[in-house]
């Protein structure tokens, strides 16, 4: 097994092709992802350099219930949007998501490359809501992820007899 580094200089992760991502709900919601967690082998925490272009959405609307993320804001600006808030954004910026709270999303509302660092939980299972989709992701280790339909779900009321 090749061993991972612990220290990635500067000049390596700028040398870093990165990987363009595409959102499977929404054509806008565009990035170019460099994991850093992955490249030191972290399986617990997720760590990426995520750049989005003018104009592009870093995800699509979401909330997580039992993972929490965050994003420190790098360089350029954006508008990033929790629950009916909308603030600006603009370098050494952070955004706390806990788990459980509100959707949001980053747009890129400036003329250059909005650079941000997103770090995440990887707990091995995870539920979360797309809105504005009307979408809910089911994730569990050792499975494939799911999607389904929020209106097709069945939420049998507590305490309900079955």
């Amino acid at each position: 097994m090749t061993e991972k580094p612990v220290h990635l200089p500067a000049a390596e992760i700028a040398a870093m092709a990165g990987l363009q991502k595409t959102h499977f709900l929404n054509p806008r919601a565009r990035r170019l992802n460099k994991s850093l967690g992955d490249a030191c082998g972290l399986t617990g925490l997720g760590v990426h350099l995520i750049e989005v272009a003018p104009g592009d959405l870093s995800t699509e609307y979401h909330r997580h219930y039992v993972e929490d993320e965050c994003v420190y804001v790098l360089e350029g600006t954006g508008m990033a949007r929790h629950g009916e808030t909308r603030q600006a954004i603009g370098p050494g910026d952070f955004l706390g998501y806990a788990a459980g709270g509100l959707a949001h999303d980053i747009e890129n509302t400036g003329t250059s490359v909005l650079r941000m660092l997103v770090i995440g939980q990887r707990l091995d299972h995870d539920v979360g809501d797309y809105p504005e989709q009307g979408k809910r992701i089911f994730r569990n280790a050792g499975l494939p992820w799911a999607v389904a339909d929020l209106d097709r779900l069945d939420f049998p009321q507590a305490g309900a007899k079955k």
